[in-house]
């Protein structure tokens, strides 16, 4: 069964299963960020089937914490049965290579629950590093920078 955005494998960092206005929402604001800033989440597939992996990009997200995120913000969600297969991390990089040529020479953010010990994993391949602790809706969070190459 593929895993959708009601699993709450794929969800428990995203605040739990999406509700079908939760849903509508993340698709416009996915679509929005692109027509309005030029940049957004893509779509990740398994080549050889063409089965939907999950999806990850760079978000503009106006996040409520404190310390504020200065730069773009990098995140990605995997569905349940892509999990420990590199699609993040072989993702990551090639969407670092794009935020590159697009955003310039600036430092790339993330926020990981800190016991998303597979998220976290897939950042410090990605070169992300941990530089403060904050509070994000009532549940604690790991804010990680990825210096400019």
């Amino acid at each position: 069964m593929a895993a959708t955005w009601a699993d709450p494998v794929v969800t428990q960092y995203l605040g739990g299963p999406l509700t079908r206005e939760d849903t509508w929402a993340r698709l416009l604001r996915y679509s929005g960020h692109w027509t309005l800033l030029g940049h957004g989440f893509w779509l990740i597939e398994e080549t050889a089937t063409g089965r939907y992996a999950g999806d990850a990009g760079f978000g503009s997200l106006k996040r409520e914490l404190h310390p504020r995120f200065e730069y773009p913000e990098h995140g990605w969600v995997l569905s349940q049965w892509a999990h420990g297969r590199g699609f993040a991390t072989e993702a990551g990089r090639a969407m670092i290579a794009w935020a590159r040529s697009h955003f310039g020479p600036v430092p790339l953010e993330c926020l990981i629950a800190p016991d998303n010990a597979a998220s976290l994993r897939v950042a410090d391949k990605l070169g992300y590093r941990e530089y403060a602790r904050a509070n994000y809706k009532g549940h604690p969070s790991v804010l990680l920078r990825r210096p400019p190459d």
